[in-house]
């Protein structure tokens, strides 16, 4: 089962169910936010899938209609964005079985001559995955920000102007509510454009905190139950009518040094990650980008990843910066 938010034309917002054949969205009675069906299934302890059956309402939306009139929003979203946190974690694939031979070879090093991200990623090889119960391998970590730093599917990222570079990352991110009693709970997974600069980021793996703080989307459904085992996508970069680059990615677990279970602990092992009401978007990571081809991304240019389960393309164009390049002194009282 796959959800989506929107507008309706009334300007309310509206929870749908996906219908079988993908075209339409079945509105569902009393919903206007997944947030609080999520919230509704904890309480009485029942499945989300079984809550959205018992509200829908046989009413059919025009899904095309929705994307081409930019009614879309993110799948799940809090009331208060100061408690939507959206985060993330790197070095947690293994890429193509290329890369994987490349990345062996360097890997067969001693320790002292590998880079600090090379450390990180080897280690996640030997210990990301767990045995049920047991504690792994940390992951890399970043902050994305909180609810205002989000973007509705398509609608534009901004490119600020401080930014040396504006690039997607094609990935999966998972969507969770915490449960009253402060149990972290997973809603489901989405399509997910983490967004960052690859090119600060270069400068110095220290820089890495400054180019994950950028705005990123996800969506524009919400796929409840497991994760598959191989998630096969395509990621394309469209400039006017073409298609400056495409790349297939894999994810699911089959394709990462590190399992879900694991990257889920090493977030919310941090007790201020656990308070009740709160939603968390947590990025699993990207096998690829067009930034790894040198390609050099412009304003109006559209980011479209997709993948097999999902159902729609999200798509986000990249959009101008919204204030200029200034330098901010800070007052003091």
């Amino acid at each position: 089962m796959r959800l989506v938010q929107y507008v309706g034309e009334d300007g309310r917002r509206r929870v749908a169910r996906v219908t079988n054949d993908g075209r339409g969205l079945e509105v569902l009675d009393g919903a206007e936010r997944v947030y609080h069906l999520a919230l509704e299934a904890l309480r009485m302890q029942r499945k989300l899938a079984e809550v959205v059956a018992t509200r829908a309402s046989g009413r059919i939306d025009d899904y095309e209609r929705v994307i081409e009139e930019k009614r879309l929003l993110p799948p799940l979203d809090h009331p208060d964005p100061a408690h939507w946190l959206v985060t993330g974690t790197g070095l947690s694939h293994l890429g193509s079985a290329a890369a994987r031979d490349s990345m062996h070879a360097k890997l067969q090093q001693s320790e002292e001559n590998l880079t600090d991200s090379m450390k990180m990623f080897k280690w996640g090889v030997a210990g990301g995955k767990p045995v049920a119960g047991q504690i792994g391998t940390a992951p890399e970590w970043f902050y994305k920000g909180d609810g205002r730093w989000v973007v509705a599917p398509e609608r534009a990222l901004e490119w600020p102007a401080f930014a040396k570079d504006g690039g997607e990352e094609a990935e999966v991110c998972g969507l969770y509510v915490v449960a009253d009693d402060g149990t972290p709970t997973r809603i489901g997974y989405a399509l997910a454009n983490e967004y960052s600069d690859h090119i600060t980021e270069r400068e110095n793996y220290l820089y890495l905190a400054h180019s994950k703080l950028r705005e990123s989307s996800y969506g524009p459904e919400l796929l409840l139950g497991d994760l598959p085992p191989t998630v096969k996508g395509m990621a394309r970069l469209l400039r006017g009518n073409q298609t400056v680059w495409a790349s297939d990615w894999l994810t699911g677990e089959d394709n990462m040094c590190h399992s879900v279970a694991n990257l889920e602990h090493h977030h919310f092992k941090y007790r201020q990650f656990r308070v009740p009401g709160d939603v968390h978007i947590h990025y699993f990571g990207a096998a690829t980008g067009s930034f790894t081809q040198k390609i050099e991304t412009r304003p109006g240019d559209v980011f479209e990843i997709s993948a097999e389960g999902f159902g729609r393309p999200l798509r986000n164009t990249l959009g101008e910066a919204r204030e200029p390049l200034q330098h901010f002194a800070v007052k003091s009282l």
